[in-house]
C-alpha cells in the first residue's frame, strides 16, 4: 500500500471562498465546496483496495479527482478545474504509508487517474485503426500474387525503393502470404466481446496505484466480473493500489474493499452487501426467484 490517508479541509471551505474571492471580483462556481461539508466527509484511511461509493453528484467523482490532482498523477486529459478547484486540491493533506523497513512510500512512477472518457476514446481509436488495417489488408492481398511473381523491379530512383522493398518481401521463401499481409497492414487489436476490458488488460502495470473512475461504464455483467478479477490479483499479489468510485455491485463486492458510502450523512463504512445499490439487485432478484428456478 503506498497511500495511508487524505485529508478533506471541509472546516476550511470559507476561508477558501474568501481567498479566491478577493482576488477576483466574481466567483461563478464555488465547486467543490459545499459537496464534502454536506456530508460531512473529512478522511479516509486506504486499504489496497478503497472504493468511494454513492449516487450521482454525492461527490465520488469529486474525491477521486482530488486524490489525482494532490498527487500529480498522470492522466489523459487535464482535468476541467477552477481558481476554487486550484485552491481546494492546495488545501488537501495526505499521508503515504511506510514499507517494510519504516521508510514512506513514494507516489510509483506510472500511476494514474483512469476515467470512463479514457476507456471511450481509447476504443474508438482502436476501431478506427482496426478498420485502416483491414483496408490495408485487402490491399496486401491483392498485391501479392503480382508482386511474389513478377520481374524483380529495377530501382532508378527513390520513388521505385517502396516498391521494391515490397517485391523482395513478397518473394522470400519463409514469407507465407499471410505473413506478407500481416507485415504490410499490420495487426489489429483484438478485442473482447465487451471490449473495454482489453483497455486495463494493457494499461494496468505492477507496483502502481489507480485511481478509477467509474470502470464499469459499458462493460456487461460478465466483463465486470472478469474486471474484479484482474483488480484483485493486482492488488493482492502484484504490489498495485486502487482508490475506486463506483455504484456496480460486481466491483463493490472486491474482496477486501474499504468502502466508503457517500450516500449517508455522516459519510461511514459499510460492507458492499449493506449497500443501496446492492440491496436493490438482491430485492429485485429475490422477488423474481421463481423465474430461475
Amino acid at each position: 500500500m503506498y497511500l495511508e490517508t487524505f485529508k478533506l479541509p471541509i472546516d476550511q471551505e470559507e476561508g477558501i471562498i474568501k481567498s479566491c474571492t478577493s482576488r477576483h471580483r466574481y466567483i461563478e462556481n464555488i465547486y467543490p465546496c459545499g459537496i464534502m461539508s454536506e456530508n460531512q466527509f473529512h478522511e479516509i484511511n486506504f486499504a489496497d483496495v478503497t472504493i468511494l461509493y454513492g449516487g450521482n453528484g454525492s461527490g465520488k467523482s469529486t474525491v477521486l479527482n482530488l486524490i489525482a490532482e494532490k498527487l500529480q498523477l498522470n492522466r489523459i486529459a487535464p482535468y476541467n478545474s477552477s481558481d476554487i478547484f486550484n485552491a481546494y486540491v492546495a488545501a488537501c493533506k495526505y499521508k503515504m504509508a511506510y514499507d517494510d523497513e519504516g521508510f514512506a512510500q513514494r507516489v510509483p512512477n506510472g500511476s494514474r487517474i483512469i476515467t470512463s472518457d479514457d476507456i471511450f476514446d481509447y476504443m474508438l481509436t482502436v476501431r478506427t485503426n482496426n478498420e485502416d488495417i483491414r483496408e490495408k489488408e485487402a490491399m496486401a492481398d491483392d498485391k501479392w500474387l503480382d508482386l511474389k511473381f513478377s520481374d524483380t523491379i529495377k530501382l532508378q530512383g527513390m520513388e521505385d525503393y517502396e516498391a521494391l522493398r515490397l517485391q523482395l518481401l513478397a518473394k522470400r521463401k519463409n514469407l507465407s502470404r499471410k505473413g506478407f499481409i500481416r507485415k504490410t497492414a499490420g495487426e489489429e487489436v483484438k478485442l473482447n466481446s465487451n471490449g473495454e476490458t482489453a483497455y486495463f488488460d494493457t494499461k494496468l502495470k505492477n507496483d502502481t496505484l489507480y485511481c478509477l473512475d467509474e470502470p464499469e461504464n459499458s462493460l456487461s455483467p460478465k466483463m465486470q466480473i472478469e474486471l474484479v478479477k484482474l483488480l484483485e490479483t493486482l492488488s493482492r499479489y502484484c504490489g498495485c493500489q486502487f482508490v475506486i468510485a463506483t455504484h456496480s455491485p460486481f466491483i463493490l463486492a472486491l474482496q477486501g474493499a474499504r468502502i466508503y458510502d457517500l450516500d449517508e450523512t455522516p459519510v461511514d463504512l459499510k460492507n458492499w452487501c449493506e449497500l443501496e445499490n446492492t440491496r436493490t439487485y438482491y430485492e429485485f432478484f429475490k422477488k423474481n426467484e421463481r423465474y430461475f428456478e
